[in-house]
């Protein structure tokens, strides 16, 4: 079975799969849509199995799909591996250095960095803080992770992490915290979101603005008000039940993207950094999930 398949083709499919488009595929593969399409159709006629269910301009994965995708991101991570061990021999990588906003890097960022320093121990991630545009060549930062909230230009290289999700949370059974909700004026956006999503919850409380997160997040530790805040900000502290949330969590239409200013695929470091990324915040919205399952 093995020797008809392509290589060239499961890496296709696993472009298609992890992007949902042919088209977005093409584009990462520096192909034309057709070239995909074509060897999509080798794929699924070699394994005579259907991987894709096409409705439309949507593509969604078959479970045979779904099995065959998660084999190949097994096998590409340990590729991708491999190239990295590889490259040891022959050059001395330096650390790669990731700018993050404060509050994501403090509250979740950094808790997880030793685990992607045991993954992947050939290469050092150090972490500058900061948030906004990017001067990559001045402050001397390989990648950033932003939020979409402003116009980083077309001449940097983007990958979608993944959506924002919000909520608003209190300090855990502090029914005196139902008084006072505080915003970070961070987002200037945040109140008006809120309101639209949730306007009869929380309406009887006196709102009152802080500077950043991280300060939101403290007044409402110390059991001065409730705060509607960044899920992944505040993750630990609803699962050690520090916090519970007052609401369930919602997409504010915004997301975090990895920036770069050359192409992610030129530094494998970069890549595996960008997939762990995904992976962390996808694991991370699977556990807002369970512990809104509890409430």
């Amino acid at each position: 079975m093995i020797e008809r398949l392509s290589l060239n083709s499961l890496k296709f499919f696993y472009y298609v799969a992890r992007y949902e488009s042919v088209t977005l595929a093409a584009e990462k593969l520096f192909v034309t849509q057709s070239a995909v399409s074509k060897q999509l159709k080798n794929l699924e006629e070699g394994l005579g199995l259907l991987l894709f269910v096409r409705e439309a301009r949507k593509l969604t994965l078959t479970s045979e799909g779904e099995v065959l995708f998660d084999c190949c991101q097994q096998i590409f991570q340990q590729i991708e591996q491999c190239v990295v061990q590889l490259q040891q021999h022959n050059k001395v990588q330096k650390n790669l250095i990731l700018s993050c906003e404060p509050t994501l890097a403090m509250k979740w960022l950094i808790p997880r960095l030793a685990q992607f320093k045991q993954r992947y121990p050939e290469f050092e991630v150090s972490l500058l803080t900061g948030g906004g545009a990017v001067d990559f060549t001045a402050q001397h930062i390989d990648v950033a992770l932003r939020r979409d909230d402003f116009d980083w230009g077309a001449a940097l290289y983007s990958e979608k992490i993944a959506d924002e999700q919000m909520l608003a949370v209190r300090a855990k059974s502090d029914h005196a915290a139902m008084t006072q909700l505080f915003i970070s004026k961070s987002r200037p956006q945040l109140w008006q979101q809120f309101k639209r999503r949730h306007p009869a919850q929380l309406s009887d409380l006196k709102r009152s603005s802080l500077e950043h997160f991280y300060l939101c997040i403290e007044a409402c530790l110390a059991g001065l008000g409730a705060t509607v805040v960044s899920a992944y900000m505040v993750e630990r502290e609803m699962e050690y039940q520090m916090l519970e949330p007052l609401t369930t969590t919602y997409a504010d239409g915004s997301a975090y993207h990895l920036l770069s200013a050359q192409p992610f695929e030129a530094d494998i470091r970069k890549v595996l950094l960008r997939d762990w990324l995904r992976d962390e915040m996808h694991k991370s919205q699977l556990g807002f999930n369970a512990v809104l399952s509890q409430v």
